[in-house]
C-alpha cells in the first residue's frame, strides 16, 4: 500500500478546524484573548510567537484539554467547545505534545495501538493503519519490538506523531516537533507532515519555534503576541515583515 494516496481513504477527512474569540487560561490567569483561527483541509497553518505567547495554551484549548472561558471550538463545523480530550480525539482531532511524551517502557508497537484507542475495535483497521504509519516513518519498522524509551529522539518524536495518526485523524495539532532534534531530522519529519497534508488531506496546525524549518513547509502562519493574533499571511510575505525578522532572525521583539 503507498502513503501517497488521497485522503478520501481517511474516514475523517474532510475536516478542518476553527477557533473563533477564543479565550483560555489557568484560574485566574487568562492566556488568551480573543484568539481566532482557522486550518482547512489539506492545508499546514504554522503558529509562532515568542515564549509565553500562548501557543501551547492554544493547543490545549483546542484538544480540549484545558476548557475555554469564552469563543468556540469548531471541528469540521460542529462545536466542541468544552468537550474533553477523549471525546474531541473521537471526533478527529490527534494532538502531539512538546517534548514527544512516549511510553517509554512500552515497545514502539505498544505506543502505536494505544494511539488508535478510539477506534480499537477495529482489528483490521488498526493493521491497515499501522501499516500506513510505517510507511510514513519507515524506521519504526525495524523497532516495533523495541522499548520506546531506547529511541533515539528523532525517532522518538515519530512515534509521537505515529501514535497520533493511528486513530485516523482529521485535524493533527503538534507542539514544537523539531525541539532538541538535528537539523537533518528535522527537515525529514517536516517532509513527512508536507506528505500527510497532501496524502491524507489533514488540517496541520504546526506550533513551532524553529520559524525558518515552519514556514517551508506551512501554507499560512499566525504569529502570537500576549495570547492575541499579531500577524497573520502567507509565510513569504511574513518573512519580510520587520517584526518577524526582528523577532526571529535576529534583533529584538518589536510590537506596534
Amino acid at each position: 500500500m503507498s502513503a501517497e494516496k488521497t485522503g478520501a481513504e481517511n474516514p475523517g477527512s474532510g475536516q478542518g478546524i476553527e477557533a473563533v474569540d477564543l479565550e483560555a487560561g489557568y484560574g485566574r490567569i487568562e492566556v488568551l484573548h480573543g484568539l481566532s483561527l482557522a486550518a482547512e483541509p489539506g492545508e499546514i497553518v504554522a503558529v509562532v510567537g515568542a515564549n509565553g505567547a500562548g501557543k501551547s495554551t492554544l493547543l490545549r484549548a483546542l484538544s480540549g484539554l484545558i476548557a475555554p472561558t469564552a469563543g468556540r471550538v469548531r471541528l469540521g463545523g460542529a462545536d466542541v467547545t468544552g468537550r474533553g480530550p477523549e471525546a474531541i480525539a473521537a471526533a478527529g482531532l490527534a494532538h502531539v505534545p512538546e517534548n514527544r511524551l512516549v511510553f517509554p517502557t512500552l515497545t514502539v508497537d505498544d505506543n502505536l495501538t494505544l494511539g488508535a484507542w478510539t477506534r480499537r475495535r477495529d482489528k483490521a483497521g488498526l493493521r491497515q493503519r499501522r501499516e500506513r504509519v510505517l510507511e510514513y516513518f519507515p524506521r519504526l519498522a525495524d523497532r516495533l519490538g523495541q522499548a520506546a524509551g531506547t529511541l533515539s529522539g528523532g525517532e522518538q518524536q515519530m512515534l509521537s506523531i505515529g501514535r497520533g495518526l493511528m486513530a485516523r485523524p482529521s485535524v493533527l495539532v503538534l507542539d514544537e516537533p523539531s525541539l532538541g532534534l538535528a537539523p537533518r531530522v528535522v527537515r525529514e519529519i517536516f517532509a513527512t507532515l508536507g506528505r500527510l497534508r497532501s496524502a491524507e488531506g489533514l488540517a496541520i496546525v504546526l506550533v513551532e519555534q524553529n520559524v525558518r524549518a515552519a514556514f517551508k513547509v506551512a501554507d499560512r502562519a499566525t504569529v502570537l503576541d500576549r495570547g492575541r493574533v499579531l500577524l497573520e499571511g502567507v509565510p513569504s510575505d511574513l518573512l519580510a515583515d520587520d517584526r518577524v525578522q526582528q523577532a526571529y532572525l535576529g534583533g529584538g521583539y518589536a510590537v506596534d
